[in-house]
């Protein structure tokens, strides 16, 4: 599939242009012309760069990419390494930030949600980026769920008897979101990581926090992703799992 075709369905998909990010959405990095086989991951890492390599793959696809807002500019040590490695081997980079947290199907909050049974019916927060649904069951009992679906054990601050029907979540470093969830009625919120003040909020408002895991939350998308343009395009994509701890 031609490079520039491959950007432009994306984009169009993802909705880029609604969306006011933190980071340029779309095609980041331009390598070869041709794109047949792609490797997914979460981040834009040296080691998945190096996965895809040695996957003989034309582009690497992710959630998180490069030129973050703020960031120091300077293509110098491991800005250098990364760059480097992507141009000597003619890679393309794609990336989607919040518009693949957005998406109604293949976003993370869209695929968070299938995986763990919930039934959205709404939005809210900045850019309707986060989620609301129903679930049943306690904060305890939600908890659970998440570590096994999930595979890692987060964190819970609140009454873990506390009944949850109306769950909101947004995968990532959304903890500031946690008000705004309050707000919209949720019993019990969902993210990726937890700040000081996190805590706080939590016990005093009684609504439980969840911290999932900011790389746990944000894997399912881009496998979505993937997978759809294997199915519409016939090109090969393949999920690179990379362990990551927060």
């Amino acid at each position: 599939m031609d490079r520039n075709e491959l950007a432009a369905y994306l984009d169009a998909l993802l909705e880029c242009g609604r969306f006011r990010d933190y980071c340029p959405n779309g095609l980041q990095v331009e390598g070869r012309a041709e794109v047949r086989r792609i490797v997914c991951g979460v981040s834009a890492s040296q080691t998945l760069l190096e996965a895809a390599l040695a996957a003989g793959a034309d582009a690497v696809l992710v959630h998180h990419g490069w030129f973050w807002r703020g960031e120091d500019g300077r293509v110098t040590g491991i800005r250098r390494a990364r760059l480097k490695t992507l141009l000597a081997n003619d890679l393309n980079l794609f990336a989607y930030h919040l518009p693949l947290d957005a998406h109604a199907e293949f976003g993370n909050n869209a695929q968070l949600a299938r995986r763990m049974g919930w039934t959205v019916d709404g939005r809210f927060g900045e850019q309707d980026i986060g989620f609301l649904g129903r679930t049943r069951g306690t904060a305890g009992e939600l908890a659970d769920r998440l570590a096994l679906e999930l595979g890692r054990l987060p964190l819970l601050v609140g009454d873990p008897a506390r009944a949850v029907e109306r769950i909101a979540w947004c995968s990532g470093g959304a903890q500031g979101y946690f008000e705004q969830a309050i707000a919209a009625g949720a019993d019990a919120y969902v993210s990726g990581e937890i700040s000081e003040q996190t805590t706080h909020l939590a016990r005093e408002s009684g609504v439980p926090y969840i911290a999932a895991g900011h790389h746990a939350t944000e894997r399912y998308g881009v496998q979505a992703l993937g997978a759809h343009l294997a199915e519409r395009f016939g090109l090969e994509c393949r999920y690179v799992d990379l362990d990551n701890p927060a």
